[in-house]
Parts: C-alpha cells; structure tokens; sequence
C-alpha cells in the first residue's frame, strides 16, 4: 500500500494507538510498523485472528502476555561464544517464563481459538534453563552462593578471612595503646583493603600499608602490618570468587547458545501474539466489530464511525457503493462533513485490511483492495512553485497513471481551484474514466455539473451530507440518493454577510441554476420529514417490542408463580397423605386387635370415629365434571349395597336418610354415618363383577378387586392409589393382591417396588411370574 495514501487518511496515527495496547517493546515496534494487506485470504486471516484475541482476553479479562526484553542481539553473541552478564542472562529467563505462560494460557481444549493456539505450540519455553538461571543469579549484580559447589566453598572462605581481619582491626581500636592515634574508632575499606583511619601526625606509631588519605591529608588509611597477611588471603579468595562467577556465567551462556535458535524463534512468535492482543485489545476499547469481507468491490458501513474522532459525539456513517454503482459523488455544504466521510471510507479499508476490526455495527462489510489512493487537503509548495490546483492535478496525475481496475480512489474537491467551468469539466471527465474501468471512487464536489453528470449516468450516484436549514447547521449525516446545496448564502448569512449582497448575488445565478437549486431544496426537505417520520416509526415499533417484552416477562412469572403454588400444593399434600396413612395403618392395627376380639366395645366406636374423621381430611372437593357424572341415590332401603366414593368401599345401608340427608351404614365391623352425596347404589350386575369377600364375623360384605391397576398415572397418582387400594384390602382380610404398573420405561415398577418394601401392611413384594403379568405386575402378599 502507498504510503501517501496512508499517511493522507492517518493510518499512522492508528498504528501508534495500536502500539499502546501492547505488552512487549518488540510488540509496540511491530504495531507500529503494522502493514496492510491486499490478499483477500491473508485479510480473513488476520481478523479472524484479531476475533480469537477479544474472545481470549473477554474469557480472561486480561492479556496472557507477560513483558519481555528483545534478547535476539545477546543470542546471537551467545552463538559466538561471548560470556553473557548477569542481566542478559535474566532477560533471557524472562522470555522463557514468557514463552511458558503464553503456552500454558493458549495450548487449551478451546477449539474456538486455532491461530493463536498453533502459534502457541510453536513455543519452545526451555523451563529447565529458565531455572538453572534464575536459581545461580538472584540480580543483575548477585550470585547465589549455591549456583556451584566451588563458589559456596569460595564464599565460605571468604567470610572466614573477612572475619579474621575485622576481628584484628577491632582489637587496635580498642586497645588503649593505639586508640589515641585513630582520627575515629571505625573499620573502613580502601581500594579492596580493610583499613582504619591513623591522624597524619602519629603515623609512625601505626605500623602498615598507606592506602590512601583525607582530601586535607590529615588522615591516613593505614592497613596495620599484623592483617596484612590476612587482607592477601581475602583477596586470593576474592580473586577465585570472580573467576568462579565467570566460569558460571560462561557455563550458562553455553547452555543459552545451544537453545538460542529456539528463543529466538520464541521471540518472534511471542511478537506476533502481543501485536494479536494488542489489536484485540483496540477492538474491545473501540467496540469495533469483524466485517464481513470480499473481493468484488462492495462497500458496506452500518453506522461506521471515525475511529479517531470523540466516539461521544462522532455522527455514524451508513454508506453502500459497489453493486449498482461504482462512483459515489459528495455533495454539501463546507465543514458538513463531506471530507470526514471521504477519510472514514478509506481508514476503515485500511485498518480492515491490516487485521483490525472496525468501528460500525454488524453487517458491516469491507472490500479488499489491491491500492488505495487519495487525493486529500491542500499541498501547494512554494519552493516547487505549486499551486493549489497543480498541487491536485500532480497527485491526480500520478493517480491515474497507476489505477488499476481493484484499486479504491478517494478525491477530495475534485476539480477545484481553478475556472470553476473548466474544473467541472475536468472533474467529469476523470470520473468518466474511472467508472469506464470499473475503479471504485469516492469524490467530494461543490460543482453542480458533477451533481447533474452522477444523475444522469448510470453507474454514479450522487450523496450529500444534511444541513440543517432552520439552524442553518450541518448534522453531519450521510445520505445517498440525493445531491446536496453547498448553501454558500445560508452559511454566508449566519456569519454576519449583509442581506443586500446575499439578494445582489442571488439575482447573478443563471435561471436554470436557480430551478436546480430549488429542485435540491424541495428534495432535501422531504427526505427529511420523511427521514423524522421513519424515526418516529422506529421509536414506536421499539415501544410496542418493549411493551411485548414486558408482557412475555410478566406472562412467565406468573406462570412460574403458578407452577411454584402447585409445587407447594403438592407437597403439602403428600404430607397430608403421609400423615393418613401413618394414621390409617394405626387403626387398621387397633382394628385387628378388636376383630380379633369379637366385641364392639367403646374402643372400637372411638376407632370409628378416627376413621371417620381422617376419611373427612382425605376427601377432595369433587369438581363439577364429577358431580355431573355421580348423581346421589334417591331412594335407599335398608340392606342396599353401597359405595362411599370417596374411598370406594362397598358398605351396606343400616339406616336411611335423616333430616341433614346423613346415612348410617356398616363396613365390615364398622358403622358410620356418611352424607347421601357421598355415596352412589352398587348395582347387581357390577357387584358380580367383583371378588366378594367374607369376613371374620360375618356381619357384612366388602367388595374389593384382588388387582389394581395403575397404568397411566404419574409415580406420585399411582403410589396414592395403590396405598388406598391396600387399605381396603387389608380391611377386606385379603391375603394376596397384584398391583398393574407396565412395563413401559419402569419409572412406576421401581417406585412401587422401592415405597412398598418396608410398608406396614406387606408382608413380602415380588414381580409376577410368568402368565401373570411378569414384570408388569407386583404382587404383594398382605400380612
């Protein structure tokens, strides 16, 4: 891409943006130095790139990139055989640690990042190396005394002599002798020599070497001859100290030069993550979006914005060229826009074509272009004898000798600077070339004749930028379809210009000048009522969706509410139930032990009364589907057969009716008074249909099947019904009863299974054999 063109829209200042988001000094060089492609495959590459980078850094909140220097330079000495320092050495380790943690955050599972991942794998952390390094050297100017056997014995030594010369000079201190001649009682070094500070006039009393003296010469630091001896072994151990450091340092360069070719590498991969951060990063802090891509020309903004204008108070861009027209001509008034619009047109293709994503909404899409040019400001030059018209015709001229047919070409006043006739016509007859070949073009105009020749051909279009004639402002709004007014009198009128030279200049425009003008006029106020009536529409379709929204929010928490209700309802009745049937088991028991008996005796007419009672508890209100189908007896004689529905126990008429419509009849041993809409007159035929069984004393007949089936139901239904069903057969002195639940997918076989296991009334529960139902049967044995 040429660079004019690229310092003409600002793509520098767009690079060094991107250079802020990066982690690494050799990451902000190369975002600085960040190219644009015109390969339509290397482009989606790159943004799908960009794409995994916000996905990672959304996923983790921040940049898996850890700082590192560029230590390509040491490397290569490293190669060479050099001794590398100290903090070579641990920048060396840093990028190492880099390489690690770029690994380790990349190399996932996550299949919806395979750039950054196999760029990732590509790394080579060498984590034993990083290691060795930072175990021997704690700083750029310390070694550890571990990095080697040799040097811990070394300092070992070291500290031995040190201690032996201290121990020396502090008895001279402090000896009472010598005190006297010490300008301070102190322990000081002087060129690698312990020393004490002797006054200038008692010199000859302190025997030893002069290492040096006060700047007055009133002190000498003298090394008494009894620690000189002493201070030579210190340095000898000194002096195997550094050679031992070196050996290490050298040591460790070798292992860094054979790995170097590795690092290096990881160098630049590490360089080309940070750069695919750094961009993810801009994307995320401009909420840009991935375009849409293509090789055919098209051009596409939806709301685009300007991305180095105040995004608070930048106007967006809808903007489409390239399927039924290829030149796009820019009309308005001065500082509408028109420039702005043209720069935002060509920035975006950049930065779309260099792997960044683009500030606008989805559906954006961008056209991949082999060159963009563009013709933008004033750059006359004195000292070349440029005008501002040579300068344009220059730049044009160097335009047209290179376009190509997937070239984009920007022209800003196109034309201008000259006889206004005669730039008009040279103005068309560039944009009749450039739309000859096919060449996407974008181009600012004040002229009418452009604004005549992009309605009257086909393949151009005119656009204009919104003035607002009331405030007599622009707003900076694009709009295709229709040419704009430069309202040079307007814009003249508000900066103070007299009326009377505004009608003077009004009365010099030709007839069908003027007719144009109106026609624009008319135009441009229509489409903006329209423009405000379609923005009406959309604030009222928003209404009514937000309104829509709230109901289907509202409909859903009171259908939540309504399920949460039948949730505790339930539940409140299974423990109803359970409580009834804990009871229920009680009196069956108690009864037993009074059939067993043989007598009625108080004991048992409270029992009646229990069971009376908890049959009442246990009893649903019948709805009205019910009452329509059980309509009450009307005539019942004594001895009748009937069923209490709601328990379905088949008892016998004792008594008839009395005044409250409550009837007495026995149920076994039992007798009880039940309302007459609570029971229904067994037939003849049905009671043939049932198993008739006799009990213990003989006083009545209970009508109960030896089966019950509970297909069908839900596992909560059916364990209701079956505890009901045994109820009645233990009340009935049945000894073995079957329970029908299917086979089906064994929901009901195992809940029943499972809850009649430890029941009181079952003795022993087992699946039926073969011709009586097999595993869609249990058959319960009653105890």
């Amino acid at each position: 891409m040429n660079n004019k063109a690229l310092r003409l829209l600002e793509f520098p200042r767009i690079r060094e943006i991107l250079s802020t988001h990066a982690t690494t000094d050799i990451g902000h060089d190369l975002c600085l130095q960040l190219p644009v492609s015109s390969d339509l495959a290397h482009v989606a590459q790159l943004q799908a790139e960009t794409q995994e980078a916000m996905v990672i850094l959304t996923y983790r909140g921040d940049s898996p990139m850890i700082p590192f220097s560029d230590v390509r330079g040491p490397l290569n000495l490293a190669q060479k055989g050099a001794t590398l320092s100290m903090r070579t050495l641990l920048d060396i380790a840093d990028c190492s640690r880099a390489a690690a943690a770029a690994k380790r955050a990349l190399v996932t599972d996550r299949e919806n990042t395979p750039i950054l991942r196999g760029i990732a794998a590509r790394l080579e952390p060498h984590t034993d190396l990083s290691r060795a390094i930072t175990d021997a050297i704690i700083s750029e100017e310390e070694m550890a005394d571990n990095a080697s056997p040799e040097l811990s014995d070394i300092r070992r030594h070291i500290r031995q002599c040190n201690d032996r010369v201290k121990e020396k000079l502090q008895s001279i201190i402090h000896s009472g002798g010598s005190g006297k001649y010490l300008q301070d009682a102190i322990v000081t070094v002087r060129n690698g020599r312990y020393v004490i500070p002797v006054r200038q006039e008692y010199r000859q009393f302190i025997p030893g070497l002069v290492h040096d003296q006060s700047a007055s010469g009133a002190t000498l630091f003298v090394e008494p001859l009894s620690v000189v001896e002493a201070g030579n072994d210190l340095k000898q151990w000194q002096s195997k100290e550094h050679q031992e450091i070196e050996r290490i340092l050298l040591m460790l360069s070798g292992d860094v030069a054979e790995a170097a070719d590795d690092l290096a590498e990881n160098i630049e991969n590490l360089a080309k993550l940070d750069v695919a951060f750094a961009k993810g990063a801009m994307a995320r802090w401009m909420n840009a979006i991935e375009p849409k891509l293509n090789a055919e020309g098209r051009i596409r903004f939806v709301r685009v914005r300007h991305p180095l204008l105040d995004p608070e108070t930048v106007v967006p861009c809808d903007l489409w060229m390239g399927e039924d027209f290829t030149t796009l001509v820019i009309t308005g008034p001065n500082t509408g826009g028109k420039t702005v619009t043209l720069k935002t047109v060509g920035l975006i293709t950049l930065m779309a074509q260099a792997g960044l994503h683009v500030p606008g909404n989805l559906g954006t899409e961008i056209a991949v272009f082999d060159e963009v040019y563009a013709d933008i400001g004033d750059e006359q030059s004195i000292e070349q004898s440029l005008s501002t018209f040579s300068s344009h015709m220059t730049n044009i001229v160097e335009i047209l000798a290179n376009v190509e047919r997937n070239d984009l070409v920007l022209f800003d006043e196109l034309g201008a600077g000259t006889d206004p006739t005669e730039g008009a016509a040279l103005g068309q007859a560039i944009l009749e070339r450039l739309l000859k070949h096919g060449i996407r073009t974008v181009a600012t105009t004040h002229y009418s004749e452009l604004k005549a020749f992009a309605l009257s051909r086909k393949g151009v279009e005119n656009a204009s930028v919104e003035f607002d004639v009331a405030t007599l402002r622009p707003t900076y709004r694009l709009s295709i379809g229709v040419p704009g007014k430069s309202n040079a009198f307007e814009i003249s009128r508000r900066l103070g210009l007299p009326s009377a030279l505004i009608d003077a200049a009004k009365e010099l425009l030709s007839q069908s000048t003027i007719l144009f003008e109106d026609v624009l006029t008319n135009a441009e106020y229509h489409r903006q009522v329209a423009e405000k009536e379609r923005q009406i529409a959309e604030e009222a379709r928003a209404e009514t969706v937000r309104l829509r929204n709230e109901a289907e929010a509202l409909y859903r928490n009171i259908a939540q509410g309504k399920e949460s209700a039948m949730r505790k309802a339930k539940e409140d009745a299974r423990k109803v139930l359970d409580k009834a049937r804990r009871e229920s088991a009680a009196i069956i028991e108690e009864l037993r032990a009074v059939k067993k008996s043989g007598q009625l005796s108080a004991e048992a007419q409270d029992l009646t009364r229990r069971l009376r009672v908890l049959d009442d508890s246990l009893a649903l209100p019948a709805d009205d589907e019910g009452l329509r189908l059980h309509t009450p007896p009307k005539d019942l004689n004594v001895g009748d057969s009937v069923q209490i529905m709601d328990t379905g126990t088949v008892a016998q008429v004792v008594a008839v009716p009395d005044a409250k419509g409550e009837v007495q009849v026995q149920a076994g041993i039992i007798k009880m008074k039940v309302h007459l809409s609570k029971l229904k007159l067994v037939e003849q035929e049905a009671k043939k249909k049932r198993t008739t069984v006799r009990t213990q004393t003989g006083a009545a007949e209970r009508t109960v099947p030896l089966e019950c089936d509970v297909r069908g139901m839900a596992l909560d239904e059916a364990l209701a019904e079956s505890e009901r069903y045994l109820d009645m057969a233990v009340m009935a002195g049945l000894h073995e009863v079957a329970i029908i639940h299917g086979k089906g997918t064994g929901t009901l076989r195992g809940g029943i299974q499972q809850h009649f296991k430890k029941h009181p009334h079952v003795k022993s529960l087992r699946l039926g054999q073969f011709g009586e139902g097999e595993s869609g049967v249990s058959i319960v044995t009653l105890k």
